[in-house]
């Protein structure tokens, strides 16, 4: 059993029967009073991040993560099928633990990351950016801008809905950010 003193970021612990990762800490020592950390805990599952404070010396329960290296292969009714890059062990992954299946396209590497212990999936991460082709798009019109960043809806190849500048075309491949689903940039 860890105590406070062994928190650091990116440490994953038993927190409420949920886990939890370390995204920020720090240890204060007031003038009066007990020492304590004071943490930001963000849930593996949900990505939502709450603060905690942990009086000094407490006891925490670590648990162990890893995180493997996985590629999509295709998705069916048992949900979205993934294969290890090493082993070529293929696993079923439900949807809601995947961050951005809405951009996932066959041949796609991923993280997975694990619980250790248990050996189950606890979310599909998907690399920050992607390259995606643009399959419809509106054309954009000169002059039919009310600002400089007017932006227009274009589909992309996996179906995704995307809001892109007007200069962007059909069949131009663009930069996707998948933690918000927003254009990064035009790719020659």
């Amino acid at each position: 059993m860890a105590t406070t003193a062994d928190i650091r970021n990116g440490l994953v612990i038993l927190f409420n029967n949920d886990l939890y990762a370390v995204v920020d800490f720090q240890h204060v020592k007031p003038g009066k009073g007990p020492a304590f950390v004071r943490t930001k805990l963000k849930n593996v599952k949900t990505g939502k991040v709450i603060d905690n404070t942990f009086s000094s010396g407490h006891k925490i329960d670590v648990q162990r993560v890893e995180r493997r290296p996985y590629q999509f292969l295709y998705s069916d009714d048992m949900g979205y099928n993934f294969m290890h890059n090493e082993t070529f062990e293929q696993i079923p992954i439900s949807k809601d633990l995947i961050n951005a299946p809405q951009f996932l396209k066959e041949g796609e590497n991923v993280e997975i990351v694990f619980h250790a212990e248990t050996e189950t999936p606890l979310i599909c991460e998907l690399p920050t950016h992607v390259v995606m082709e643009v399959t419809y798009t509106e054309p954009g019109l000169k002059g039919d801008t009310a600002s400089s960043t007017a932006l227009k809806p274009a589909t992309v190849e996996t179906g995704a809905t995307v809001n892109v500048p007007l200069f962007i075309e059909m069949g131009e491949k663009i930069k996707v950010d998948t933690r918000d689903s927003s254009y990064v940039e035009r790719v020659k």
